[in-house]
């Protein structure tokens, strides 16, 4: 419905938002000093001059919208979507606001001190999806307006794999000889971007190479000062490209992983809560071993190198109630524990099998799945 305004300068427009969506418009605007109508309007005009296929918005259970616009845009933007296939107006009007979002990020993401956010995605334990945590975070963060770089440091590769990323071939340039000082050219040169318009050239990864498996016995002969420094000084070079690098890190208690936690650490000058461990863990009691295994580990380097390391939280992963008293009482032993937090619980569901399967990335195969929602929940509590 349009209403023309007393004035004739603008026209009220009524139609229909998601709530998430007009909430992520309501504060985005708000951070950036611009009225609500502006953004929509320049969403609008953006949306209508993009020739890019952008990915569906799940418009389910969406409610009244409303807004004021410029004489004759909101019939502009009903042509369009007729030209478009005949795209439901209430999916244009989405998409518009979408395209606005990703084109205005938060500025609460831009590091003020210029240090890089580091998130170190860690669990010694395999198999309770360091990987899918590790590439959701990253991909909401790049989705929120972050440049991303993520790292697949375990050589099983599977990160790479699962974005459709190829795998750098044995004995070429890589990041193992970079941290081992036998670097053969830029690591810059290695970054693959991912091509998604959900990610707007944003999500980058470094690949991960079989020379990996060897890291732990080159780093211990390696002739180099303070090895635990040896991803940070690989990566180094890139973090003025990057506003944040989230590590994959292997299922290893060895001198890799020592590197990982270094690199995690809270730099001089750098606020609380930003770079740090997030470990992803399961319900179950081998879980807790683990974790105490990997706490253990973080504590030891923690006081002999005198480092301020962060526990950015737990993610209970692959959860499913159905599995009994094992799960769920498991689930309140995690949530009791307090410090570190459960920064969030995610079920154990399709979509992100699916999204391996078809080697690409979740927020991109089902942007509004439970799992995609439950990444961009851990995104905004650690950034």
């Amino acid at each position: 419905m349009v209403t023309p305004s007393t004035a004739g300068d603008r026209e009220k427009v009524v139609s229909k938002l998601p709530s998430w969506l007009r909430q992520d418009l309501k504060v985005r605007a708000a951070e950036l000093g611009i009225d609500i109508q502006d953004a929509v309007s320049a969403g609008i005009s953006a949306w209508r001059a993009s020739s890019e296929d952008r990915s569906p918005v799940d418009t389910s259970g969406s409610s009244s919208f409303s807004t004021w616009l410029p004489p004759g845009q909101w019939e502009e933007l009903k042509t369009t979507c007729t030209e478009r296939d005949g795209m439901p107006f209430v999916q244009g009007l989405a998409q518009s606001v979408q395209t606005w979002l990703s084109a205005n990020p938060s500025p609460r993401h831009r590091p003020v001190t210029g240090i890089v956010q580091r998130k170190v995605v860690i669990n010694q334990k395999g198999g309770v999806g360091k990987t899918a945590v590790a590439a959701g975070v990253a991909q909401a963060l790049a989705e929120d307006g972050m440049r991303v770089l993520l790292v697949d440091y375990d050589p099983q590769g599977h990160l790479s794999d699962q974005l459709g990323v190829e795998q750098l071939p044995p004995g070429t340039d890589s990041l193992v000889l970079h941290m081992c000082g036998e670097g053969k050219g830029q690591l810059k040169d290695l970054v693959v971007t991912i091509e998604s318009p959900r990610f707007e050239k944003r999500l980058h990864v470094l690949p991960a190479c079989p020379d990996g498996f060897l890291l732990d016995a080159k780093i211990a002969v390696a002739r180099m000062r303070n090895k635990e420094a040896a991803l940070e000084r690989a990566l180094q070079p890139l973090e003025k490209d990057f506003d944040a690098i989230v590590i994959d890190c292997p299922p290893s208690l060895g001198m890799a992983t020592d590197a990982a936690i270094y690199y995690g650490r809270r730099r001089q000058g750098e606020a609380e809560g930003i770079s740090g461990m997030v470990i992803p863990v399961l319900a179950e009691d081998s879980s807790a071993t683990a974790y105490a295994m990997l706490a253990d580990q973080i504590e030891s380097l923690r006081d002999d190198l005198s480092l301020e390391i962060e526990y950015l939280g737990l993610v209970v992963n692959l959860y499913d109630s159905r599995r009994g008293v094992v799960a769920t009482s498991s689930l309140r032993e995690w949530r009791n524990l307090g410090d570190p937090k459960v920064l969030a619980v995610i079920g154990d569901l399709k979509e992100q099998r699916e999204a391996v399967r078809k080697r690409m990335p979740l927020l991109e195969h089902a942007p509004y799945c439970d799992q995609s929602t439950g990444m961009r929940e851990i995104a905004r509590q650690i950034s």
